[in-house]
């Protein structure tokens, strides 16, 4: 096992020269959606890697994009894993926020009974639930949609409030699919089994991109981080940060069930269903900067129908922390 000894040992040294380093003065909550790339989070916290940074901190689970907005505008929450065009969006709006990293390249999938949807086309005529209204699990099904030359109006869609929601209506059989990311999918997949029901991953979301923006790169989700906490850790604390949540993701790929046991109670689902999502999930730690023309190519589809939904504009040098 990857015990907290051997994670600080192979920390590299930028973390460690904690004297270049200006420590959080006050404890920090750091919140990360109800999906898999919070396992990166939590398991930096768990193992000690951000007490060098952020002597004091703690992992929660923002529940809706709703609250997370909120917590952010009214400055409760400093650093969170947002979808990465609500951070251009609030960036945008003047709310100070900017984009440390990317944590996945894309965990999206539709998960149906075994055979019965082949493709998005297949999903023609069928009542799909989706979480999320006008977020970015319906941004990116409404292009996968018109790329396979479909219309909202060709199937039922059937909107949800959280992840949760759209797995009851799955297994309640109300919807023919539901379109889930990590780690929704496997737990719907894993429950469904314990009533002798064989649902599957139909369509990979990933996979289907391409023919949307001729990449399987899907740079859904990172770390956001405050004017306010940015300018309290300095640029050496962030670049830390960064360090650390890499040294987090290998621990995760290394020992997967030991993450998984560290973010379950946040995540409010089994150890081994998280375990299980992990391989799934496409996690990556890349600075916003490496990411920046997945990232640009993101935003300016999302934007082609509405350029409200990123604020109006591409996100400018400073939005990139890293």
């Amino acid at each position: 096992m990857l015990n907290r000894r051997a994670l600080m040992a192979g920390l590299p040294l930028a973390v460690l020269a904690a004297p270049r380093i200006v420590r959080a003065a006050e404890p920090v909550t750091f919140w990360g959606p109800p999906a898999t790339p919070s396992v990166i989070l939590a398991q930096a916290i768990d193992s000690g890697l951000l007490k060098p940074i952020v002597p004091e901190a703690t992992f929660k689970v923002w529940k809706t994009p709703d609250e997370m907005r909120a917590g952010i505008s009214s400055g409760s929450m400093a650093a969170t894993v947002v979808p990465t065009y609500v951070a251009a969006n609030l960036h945008n709006r003047g709310i100070g926020l900017r984009l440390v990293n990317v944590l996945t390249d894309g965990l999206l999938f539709v998960v149906a009974p075994a055979g019965t949807v082949n493709g998005i086309a297949g999903l023609r005529d069928k009542r799909i639930a989706v979480p999320f209204r006008n977020d970015m699990p319906d941004y990116i099904f409404r292009r996968l949609l018109a790329a396979a030359d479909m219309k909202t109006s060709d199937l039922t869609i059937e909107y949800s409030g959280t992840p949760l929601e759209a797995v009851q209506m799955l297994m309640m059989g109300r919807v023919d699919a539901a379109l889930l990311s990590e780690p929704a999918s496997s737990a719907v997949i894993a429950k469904a089994s314990t009533f002798w029901k064989n649902l599957e991953r139909a369509v990979d979301c990933q996979k289907a991109w391409p023919s949307v923006a001729g990449t399987s790169t899907i740079a859904q989700a990172g770390l956001a981080i405050t004017d306010r906490f940015a300018t309290e850790i300095g640029a050496s604390g962030v670049a830390a940060l960064h360090a650390a949540l890499e040294q987090a993701l290998q621990a995760v790929t290394k020992n997967p069930a030991a993450a998984a046991s560290a973010s379950a109670a946040a995540l409010d689902l089994p150890a081994a269903t998280v375990e299980k999502s992990i391989p799934f999930s496409r996690l990556v730690v890349r600075t916003a900067s490496a990411a920046r023309a997945d990232l640009t190519s993101l935003f300016d589809l999302l934007a082609k129908d509405d350029p409200r939904i990123i604020g109006g504009k591409q996100p400018d040098d400073r939005f990139y922390a890293l």
